[in-house]
C-alpha cells in the first residue's frame, strides 16, 4: 500500500517534469521565432528575452522565501500554475510590443518559480532514495526531445500561432495535474534562518562555481549552431549533434542511482567541471565531424550529472525549513544569472573574436570553477557522509 502510494507520487511528479519541459521545449526554441513572424524588431525581441531572464533571477527567490516562511509551497505551486497559464492566454489577443512586454513580465512573476518548487517537492517525496532523482527528472529530457522534434515539423503546416496555443494547452494540463501533488510534511519557518550556520561558506562557494559553470554554457546555447554552420555543416548534422547531447543526458539520468551509489557528490561535481573544460576545449579545436560528435556525448556530464548533483547538494546544505528557497537561489544564480551573463558576454565577443574563441573562454571558465570548488570548497571541508546511503 505504501509502495503503491509512493509510485503514484513519483508518476505525478514525473508528469510535472514532462509537461514543464515540454512547454520549455516549445518556448525556448520557438517563442522568439513567433515574435519575429508577428513583425517585432530584433531589439524588441531582445528586450522580451532580457525581461524573461530578469524574472528568472528575481522572483523564484522571493516566492521561495514566502513558501518556506509560511509552509505554503504546495498551495503557491498550484496557484502559480493556473495564474501563469491564464496570463499566457493573453498572447493570443495581441501583437503589440508594449502589451506583450507587460504580459511577459507578469507571466515571469508566476512561471519562473515553478521549477525550484518542483525540485523541492521531488527531494521531499524521494526522501531516502534521493540518488534516484534522475529517474524522475529524465521525463523532462524525454519530453524536451519529443516536443522540439515534432514541433519543428508542425510549424511548417500550421499557422505560427500554434506555438502560443500549444504552450497554453501544456500549461493548463500541467496546472490541472498539479492539484494532485501529494502533501509533504513541512514545518513553518519562524526562525528567520536561511541556511545552517555551518554550511554558509560551502553554499556561497558552490553558488559562485555554479555561476561559472552555467556562464560557460552561454557560448554553447547561444552560438553552437552558428559555429557549426560557419564550419560548413548543414542543418541535418546540427540537429544530430543536439539530439546526441540530449540522448546522452537522458541515459545518465536513468542511471543516476548507480552513479551516486558509487561516487560522492563532491567527486561528481568536480568531475563535471573538468569534463566541461575538456568539452569546450575540444569545440575550440575541433573541425572534424567525429570529434564534434564525441564532444556532444560530454553533455551527459556537463549538464546531466552536474545538474543532478547540484540539486542534491543544495538539498543537503539547506535545512528542512528552507528547501524551496535553496533550490530557488541555485536556479537563479546558475541558470538565471550565469546563463544571462554567458549570453551577453558571448554576444559581445562574437563579432570581434569569432565563435571558436568563445569556447576557449568557456573552457577557462569551467576549469576555474572546478579548481575553486576543489581547492576552497572540498579540500578545506570534510566530505558529507551518509546523505545518499
Amino acid at each position: 500500500m505504501v509502495q503503491d502510494k509512493k509510485n503514484i507520487s513519483n508518476i505525478i511528479i514525473g508528469s510535472q517534469y514532462f509537461l514543464y519541459f515540454g512547454v520549455m521545449g516549445i518556448s525556448l526554441p520557438y517563442f522568439n521565432l513567433y515574435c519575429y513572424h508577428i513583425n517585432l524588431s530584433g531589439f524588441e525581441i531582445g528586450i522580451l528575452s532580457a525581461v524573461r531572464s530578469m524574472t528568472m533571477i528575481l522572483f523564484p527567490i522571493i516566492w521561495g522565501i514566502v513558501a518556506d516562511r509560511f509552509s505554503a509551497r504546495r498551495h503557491i505551486y498550484i496557484l502559480f500554475n493556473f495564474l501563469s497559464a491564464g496570463i499566457w492566454a493573453f498572447y493570443l489577443y495581441t501583437d503589440n510590443f508594449h502589451i506583450m512586454l507587460l504580459i511577459t513580465l507578469c507571466y515571469g512573476v508566476f512561471f519562473t518559480p515553478l521549477i525550484s518548487f518542483l525540485e523541492a517537492f521531488t527531494m521531499d517525496i524521494l526522501a531516502g532514495e534521493k540518488k534516484s532523482y534522475g529517474k524522475i527528472r529524465v521525463w523532462g529530457t524525454i519530453s524536451f526531445i519529443i516536443v522540439t522534434t515534432i514541433l519543428g515539423v508542425l510549424i511548417d503546416y500550421f499557422p505560427i500561432k500554434i506555438i502560443i496555443l500549444l504552450i497554453l494547452a501544456g500549461s493548463l494540463i500541467q496546472a490541472l495535474i498539479s492539484t494532485k501533488i501529494p502533501k509533504t510534511a513541512t514545518q513553518r519557518n519562524l526562525s528567520g534562518s536561511i541556511f545552517k550556520k555551518n554550511v554558509n561558506r560551502r553554499i556561497i562557494l558552490f553558488l559562485f562555481c555554479g555561476f561559472l559553470m552555467l556562464m560557460s554554457h552561454g557560448a554553447y546555447y547561444g552560438f553552437f549552431s552558428i559555429h557549426l554552420e560557419h564550419l560548413g555543416y548543414g542543418n541535418t548534422f546540427i540537429g544530430i549533434t543536439w539530439a546526441l547531447a540530449s540522448i546522452s543526458e537522458m541515459l545518465v539520468m536513468i542511471n543516476s542511482g548507480k552513479i551516486f551509489k558509487s561516487f560522492t557528490l563532491e567527486k561528481v561535481l568536480v568531475f563535471s567541471f573538468l569534463a566541461a573544460a575538456l568539452r569546450w576545449f575540444i569545440l575550440y579545436c575541433a573541425e572534424s565531424p567525429g570529434l564534434i560528435l564525441f564532444s556532444q556525448i560530454f553533455h551527459a556530464i556537463t549538464y546531466g550529472t552536474f545538474h543532478m548533483a547540484s540539486i542534491l547538494y543544495i538539498d543537503l546544505l539547506t535545512d528542512d525549513f528552507n528547501k524551496t528557497f535553496g533550490q530557488a537561489v541555485n536556479n537563479a544564480v546558475s541558470y538565471g544569472l550565469g546563463m544571462m551573463v554567458g549570453f551577453f558576454l558571448s554576444g559581445y565577443l562574437y563579432e570581434s573574436a569569432g565563435s571558436s574563441f568563445l569556447f576557449l573562454m568557456s573552457s577557462i571558465m569551467a576549469l576555474s570553477g572546478g579548481i575553486v570548488l576543489w581547492c576552497f570548497g572540498f579540500l578545506t571541508e570534510k566530505p558529507v557522509k551518509g546523505y545518499l546511503s
